[in-house]
């Protein structure tokens, strides 16, 4: 049986993701920093759900789980980097140091924590090798105005992304990234009370089933690993993406 972690498990974009691989046969682990939520997630599932309660951005606890993690499964095939943040919205000048802080450390040096910590476990298991998948976004190619730390993190999660490829090839690990365009979770519910454009407007966005962003990560995650699949985006059609900006 493959074995697949999920950040962020808890809620959202995760919990989808973790109940689609585990449908798939994989042996799912979720994290999160709400024991109750990842509860919910496990109790709501056919299959078994593993669940550990992580701070992504505590590089000491991501060491400890993945050391569980090999103690328990031997292995990891699938990390699914998903855990993230954002802050509220505010130009550039009123944006505090904590929020920007906050918003890196989750999105950008957790996903870098996890990303490294599997890596690692991927390079020593037999066989070696697996794949990790990272939610970027489309602010990762477009920012929304007053984003700035969010917009800064997913383009960053870009270049993490292509550096985790190619140190990746020589071992058999594949890295790629998932844009998601307004996705129907808690972080997207205001955009049918309508969202800031760029030019000062406020519009009402779509939003689509997050059980779509599920299956095309289990779709990725069942690929061989002699195939990459570098980035790919999904978004609701008739979001105002291509003009944004």
């Amino acid at each position: 049986m493959q074995v697949a972690v999920v950040t962020g498990g808890g809620s959202g974009l995760g919990r989808e993701i973790a109940h689609a691989l585990a449908a798939a046969g994989f042996r799912v682990t979720i994290t999160g920093r709400t024991e109750e939520k990842l509860r919910e997630t496990a109790e709501a599932a056919a299959e078994e759900i593993h669940t550990a309660v992580l701070d992504v951005a505590d590089g000491p606890a991501v060491a400890a789980f993945f050391r569980d993690l090999e103690a328990s499964a031997g292995r990891i095939d699938v990390l699914v980097n998903n855990a993230g943040t954002s802050a509220p919205g505010a130009p550039v000048q009123e944006v505090s140091e904590a929020d920007w802080r906050r918003v890196i450390d989750t999105n950008l040096t957790g996903s870098f924590l996890c990303a490294q910590a599997a890596f690692a476990l991927m390079l020593r298991q037999d066989p070696k090798g697996g794949r990790i998948i990272n939610n970027g976004s489309l602010s990762a190619h477009v920012p929304r105005p007053h984003a700035i730390a969010y917009t800064a993190s997913k383009h960053a999660i870009s270049g993490l992304t292509k550096a985790l490829e190619l140190e990746g090839r020589p071992h058999g690990i594949t890295c790629g990234q998932i844009d998601i365009g307004n996705a129907a979770t808690s972080m997207t519910s205001r955009m049918g009370q309508g969202v800031l454009q760029p030019d000062g407007s406020t519009a009402v966005e779509p939003t689509f089933d997050p059980r779509v962003v599920a299956d095309l990560v289990v779709r990725v995650a069942l690929l061989p690993l002699d195939i990459a699949v570098p980035s790919l985006t999904v978004m609701a059609a008739g979001m105002p993406y291509v003009g944004r900006g």
